[in-house]
């Protein structure tokens, strides 16, 4: 006998003001579909009245993702949903920026490279040369954009144009130490995390590790954020810290933490491209 098609798989992610019956609408739509729920998760604010989900499923009937998508619109405009259906096998097409330190773009690019993160690189833009090579290596495109203070309009132009070019999802900021504008903030909502080499909200801005050891921390640590026009203000997306003592001095604070900097980049990118990150104001939902 021949063997059965595959089933597609997808996962559905929405927000909406809480009300009795959602839960039991988005399932009755999907048995009515033939789709079978592998996961499904959910979050309620008491404060707020607002309401998060996210299930993945597979639809059985094999409808397809624009068919999915065109049936499920009545169901989300009765609960006034803001949603979204997302095939899982597409890789999340994502673009990588660095300065001079290379750890994080090391990491993302051999764990892309693994299979271990849903994404395709489409490639790496630098204000500096220093790792074209390990790029290319990949066989990832290398784009140098020098930037100061008098071609920052243009280097953030030429930027916009890669990110149209190669239809860029994602942007990471994997230790890129120039601000992005307000403007290219706005275009990219929701769409570039930046990694910060400290525990956010303490230690902002240059220098943390200088900071936190001028203050005698016991905890240093990193935060994978989204990045808004407010200087290292945006949704948290993850977190993590190691202990410290009296013994550290700056450098080896900034060693120590170079390991927790790649682990939270690398998590708060698969959560990412993975459709279990709902941002909800200056916060986000975190599905597991």
């Amino acid at each position: 006998m021949p063997e059965a098609p595959l089933r597609s798989e997808y996962v559905l992610t929405l927000s909406c003001p809480n009300r009795v019956g959602i839960v039991h609408a988005v399932s009755g739509f999907l048995l009515a579909a033939d789709c079978d729920i592998v996961d499904s998760q959910q979050f309620g604010t008491a404060e707020e009245g607002l309401f998060f989900l996210r299930v993945h499923f597979t639809d059985g009937a094999h409808r397809g993702l624009a068919r999915l998508r065109e049936e499920f619109q009545p169901l989300a405009a009765v609960y006034s949903m803001d949603w979204h259906i997302h095939d899982v096998a597409r890789r999340m097409r994502t673009l990588v920026m660095v300065s001079q330190y290379g750890h994080c773009l090391n990491d993302l690019l051999f764990r892309a490279d693994a299979g271990a993160l849903p994404i395709d690189i489409t490639g790496v833009v630098s204000n500096h040369e220093h790792f074209r090579a390990m790029t290319e290596s990949y066989g990832i495109p290398f784009h140098h954009i020098p930037v100061s203070r008098d071609t920052k309009s243009e280097a953030e132009g030429r930027l916009m144009e890669i990110v149209a070019e190669s239809d860029v999802e994602l942007v990471v900021l994997a230790r890129y130490m120039q601000i992005l504008s307000e403007d290219v903030c706005k275009r990219l909502e929701s769409r570039v995390i930046n990694i910060h080499h400290s525990f956010l909200p303490s230690f902002k801005g240059a220098r943390p590790y200088h900071q936190a050891h001028e203050r005698g921390v016991k905890i240093i640590g990193a935060t994978a954020h989204y990045v808004t026009a407010e200087l290292d203000e945006g949704p948290i997306i993850e977190q993590d810290v190691i202990r410290v003592d009296h013994r550290a001095v700056p450098e080896k604070l900034a060693a120590l933490g170079r390991d927790v900097e790649g682990q939270v980049l690398a998590r708060a990118v698969k959560w990412h491209a993975e459709h279990r990150v709902l941002c909800h104001g200056r916060r986000t939902v975190v599905f597991s």
